[in-house]
């Protein structure tokens, strides 16, 4: 007869899509061992996506300035390209993430990809027969590469148990290292290939953008299954159910941590299990239930707001940076140097964030990435104009403080809401990451234009008081209701 807890263990949803096959009368531990094999294909899937889909969309977008500069004659209106890119990031987050609440995290990231390739080739159209509205559509829809790969950390979270959640969404973070700094370099290979096309050569790198972020959204529709979210809900479902029951320990236990629900291993200061599954009864409104679900919850307001004012910091200071150095004489050269030592502090230490993350906690990372991201701005807010050693240094600092916020923060509103409510929460917190960063960006111009650049790091360093005071407040609220008891 066997165990009869065991008997519950879900492998009957099997063939609907969960990956979990196998007797009914299997172990337990068997049923872990399988989750962890569809993890592992669900990482493995999701780092190819994202060197991929990096290198398509870092590949169109490091010439959409010198497009309009070059091929529309009009200077004034260069910063527009980019703009309408990280809005189009933003503004396609929700439709992707409701797409993933809905039917998994394989058809909303697939989608996103597959509007960044089309956006592509209308920016290749736009390009082509110079039609300025139309290029700005066109890299509007190319953000929806961003949008994917930005999702894509959560999808590597999805079956991670608590304790490795930090390394699994930090790997993810780290492969779009290749892109990010391949793809500007395409830029010759693919006006070439343009040229000998018949195209416009400055098009030639949307012409690569569009078979590549293609490329993307037929790995992850063809390779991301099962459905790492459908499989996550499911299994969480199921062991809630076995639990009202009153089936085995074991069985809940092991059930309950393949689909990120247990608290064992969760180191201090992060966020402890998952709350009860509560499948969303609205069907619509897939923004608002991410507001309500980051409102519930204290843990998802720090992570939400160390994410948003990480990623605004970085971005408000990194874009203004070749203009304060231009501004001293640097040449292109050096400025790519500092840039491509700031994309090196961004990603390649996103490993590490992770694994701090899992082993000292998500609390304190965020509080060592906000530490780091002051450092960064006083180091660059005194840098005199061109290039000198403490403005490089500022500028690896701040990519690295933005790596530990945006790790440490991400994984820690993961940790904070159910399965049924990240899709919606996340897609949220993307689409406020977007808004805020684009929002910052294009303050950024006018602050420099008017104050200068060190007002531009002080007016960043005021920013980083949210989260630290996200941290201190229910702290304080704590310890005044333990005195007044």
């Amino acid at each position: 007869m066997g165990d009869p807890g065991a008997r519950r263990v879900p492998c009957r949803h099997g063939s609907r899509g969960t990956g979990v096959r196998g007797p009914p009368h299997r172990t337990a531990a068997a049923a872990v061992s399988e989750v962890e094999a569809v993890q592992r294909r669900t990482v493995r899937t999701l780092i190819a996506g994202q060197v991929v889909g990096g290198l398509g969309v870092s590949a169109a977008i490091a010439v959409g300035a010198v497009v309009v500069t070059e091929v529309f004659g009009r200077d004034d209106l260069s910063g527009l390209v980019q703009s309408a890119q990280v809005l189009g990031a933003a503004l396609l987050a929700m439709p992707a993430a409701s797409l993933a609440m809905s039917h998994g995290r394989r058809l909303g990231l697939g989608l996103a990809y597959g509007l960044g390739a089309a956006g592509a080739l209308i920016a290749l159209v736009a390009t082509q027969l110079e039609l300025f509205p139309l290029l700005l559509v066109g890299t509007a829809l190319l953000g929806g590469g961003t949008a994917a790969s930005l999702q894509a950390r959560y999808g590597a979270t999805d079956l991670a148990p608590p304790q490795a959640r930090g390394r699994a969404l930090s790997v993810i973070v780290w492969a779009q290292t290749v892109g990010a700094v391949a793809g500007p370099n395409l830029a010759g290979p693919a006006g070439d290939l343009a040229s000998a096309l018949g195209f416009e050569p400055l098009a030639g790198p949307f012409l690569v953008g569009a078979v590549v972020l293609g490329l993307a959204a037929a790995v992850i529709l063809l390779w991301l299954r099962p459905d790492p979210l459908v499989t996550a809900r499911r299994l969480s479902e199921a062991a809630a159910g076995a639990s009202a029951v009153g089936s085995s320990a074991e069985v809940s236990a092991a059930e309950g941590a393949a689909a990120g629900g247990a608290a064992t291993g969760v180191p201090a200061g992060s966020a402890a299990g998952v709350p009860p599954v509560r499948r969303p009864a609205r069907r619509t409104g897939v923004l608002r239930a991410g507001w309500e679900a980051i409102a519930a919850s204290p843990p998802a307001v720090l992570g939400l707001i160390s994410v948003v004012v990480g990623h605004t910091v970085m971005v408000t200071v990194m874009v203004m940076t070749p203009v304060h150095m231009t501004h001293g004489g640097a040449s292109i050269s050096v400025i790519g140097f500092v840039i491509s030592v700031h994309v090196a502090g961004m990603f390649a230490f996103s490993p590490v964030m992770g694994w701090l993350s899992d082993n000292v906690g998500r609390i304190p990372v965020i509080l060592g990435g906000v530490l780091i991201l002051l450092v960064s701005v006083a180091l660059s807010g005194t840098a005199h104009e061109g290039h000198s050693p403490g403005l490089t240094a500022g500028l690896f600092l701040l990519g690295l403080g933005w790596s530990a916020c945006m790790v440490a923060g991400s994984t820690l509103l993961t940790d904070a809401v159910g399965v049924a409510e990240r899709p919606a929460v996340q897609g949220a917190s993307d689409l406020l990451m977007g808004l805020a960063a684009a929002g910052g960006g294009a303050l950024a111009g006018l602050v420099v234009g008017s104050y200068g650049y060190g007002v531009l790091n002080a007016g960043a360093a005021v920013l980083l008081v949210a989260p630290v005071a996200a941290m201190l407040i229910p702290a304080c609220r704590s310890l005044s209701n333990t005195r007044s008891a």
